[in-house]
């Protein structure tokens, strides 16, 4: 059974599924679909064609599938989708894609998004993700999985974060930042490795000693970045050491370090 409370406006067209709490004053609209076991605290808002899934808790006055903060918007068939087991946390406002960025803001599971987070129109992210108060994603930015961004940190449209790095609190990312990756400052450049975040994810310590040799092999080495990343890559046998290798080599923004520390 659902518990709905009776203030709360459900539009006629709007998809609910089983043991969904919504709270007093949320605004549900026609397009929303609601996956199975989700709460919704009061004061929310959710609306365009929005998709969210099982057991997600959206906290109270969360703005969810508003239209795109986007001039160029003109009314085109966009969504939002939103995997299972988030946690949204309160005043966090998410935007659906665009016709120019391929009309989908697409978001997985097992996230936190702490208060005040905006994921902004066409964004991509993966699952097992943090994302500290007042983390601001511009548009069409790439975050990938067990990516930690702190707190107060924009990130720059067309930005991509690979897997298992860590954002600073306060820092201002303006380039592509690699999986593993620690980065902090503005503008944010690469501090090393997220040490922490790799011995949490990986049992092999072999799979944490390739990353090292990867990251030296990129950002203490002579040669250009991707020179080295196309010479590690044919070396290199490892799955997490050629991710690397492979982010280095399809950057679109650069990437953000200083050759004479290998930071």
């Amino acid at each position: 059974m659902n518990n709905i409370h009776k203030t709360a406006i459900i539009e006629e067209g709007a998809q609910v599924g089983e043991n969904v709490t919504i709270g007093a004053y949320t605004i549900i609209g026609k397009d929303v679909k609601i996956g199975d076991g989700t709460v919704i605290d009061s004061h929310t808002l959710i609306e365009g064609k929005t998709t969210i899934g099982k057991n997600n808790h959206i906290f109270s006055h969360a703005s969810i599938g508003t239209i795109p903060q986007d001039l160029k918007f003109n009314g085109e068939d966009v969504e939002l989708i939103i995997g299972d087991n988030n946690k949204i946390r309160e005043y966090t406002l998410f935007n659906p894609g665009t016709q120019g960025g391929g009309s989908k803001t697409v978001i997985g599971s097992n996230n936190l998004f702490m208060g005040y987070v905006h994921v902004a129109h066409d964004c991509i992210i993966g699952s097992n993700c943090i994302f500290a108060n007042c983390a601001t994603l511009a548009g069409h930015v790439e975050i990938d999985d067990f990516v930690v961004i702190g707190g107060m940190t924009p990130i720059h449209q067309f930005c991509k974060i690979g897997t298992g790095s860590m954002i600073a609190g306060g820092s201002v990312v303006t380039q592509d930042i690699p999986p593993y990756c620690l980065a902090e400052g503005n503008r944010a450049k690469i501090k090393g490795l997220n040490l922490t975040g790799l011995r949490r994810r990986f049992e092999n310590k072999e799979d944490i000693n390739e990353i090292k040799k990867a990251y030296k092999a990129l950002f203490r080495s002579s040669n250009a970045i991707k020179d080295s990343a196309k010479e590690y890559l044919e070396e290199s046998n490892n799955e997490h050491a050629k991710t690397m290798c492979d982010f280095v080599l399809n950057t679109t923004r650069g990437i953000p370090f200083d050759r004479k520390t290998g930071e």
